[in-house]
């Protein structure tokens, strides 16, 4: 017996009130809308960018400060962590803590809601360490089928 408002089965809808299923229009569950607006393609947009991935990874065991993170993740700009910190506390993935010293000290940690992403990103890295090797070869034979790029005259 399923509970009122669920999906019996991935793809079904049986049960399930279509206003909940946001924009996916009644097609199979692993879909979702292209249109700008749809909720669910905004989710997926957050949580599977690469400096999301990486935030949450990092806050997976413990509370971290921003500069912690900073030092952590080579690349991103103190803009981009601000923004991203902040796109994911909106969302309810991360906690910020800020405590009334001085200077200030803030502190980040995932919410049990973000804590709930943290396998399926196991399994996105596990799965990316897995096929390394083929996704090397195949851009290897990709790029040398490009033609060469036509050098510029003087």
């Amino acid at each position: 017996m399923t509970q009122e408002g669920t999906l019996t089965s991935l793809g079904s809808l049986e049960g399930t009130d279509q206003a909940e299923v946001c924009c996916s229009g009644g097609r199979d569950a692993f879909q979702w809308d292209v249109r700008e607006d749809c909720e669910v393609r905004q989710i997926l947009d957050r949580v599977a960018d690469k400096w999301s991935l990486l935030v949450i990874s990092l806050l997976e065991e413990k509370t971290m400060r921003f500069g912690e993170l900073g030092r952590e993740i080579d690349g991103i700009s103190k803009r981009m962590l601000t923004v991203t910190l902040r796109n994911l506390e909106r969302d309810g993935i991360v906690h910020r803590q800020m405590y009334p010293e001085i200077p200030p000290r803030v502190e980040y940690r995932l919410t049990p809601l973000g804590g709930t992403l943290l396998g399926t990103i196991q399994s996105l890295v596990a799965w990316t360490e897995v096929h390394q090797p083929q996704i090397m070869e195949a851009r290897a034979r990709f790029d040398a089928e490009q033609p060469e790029p036509a050098t510029a005259k003087h």
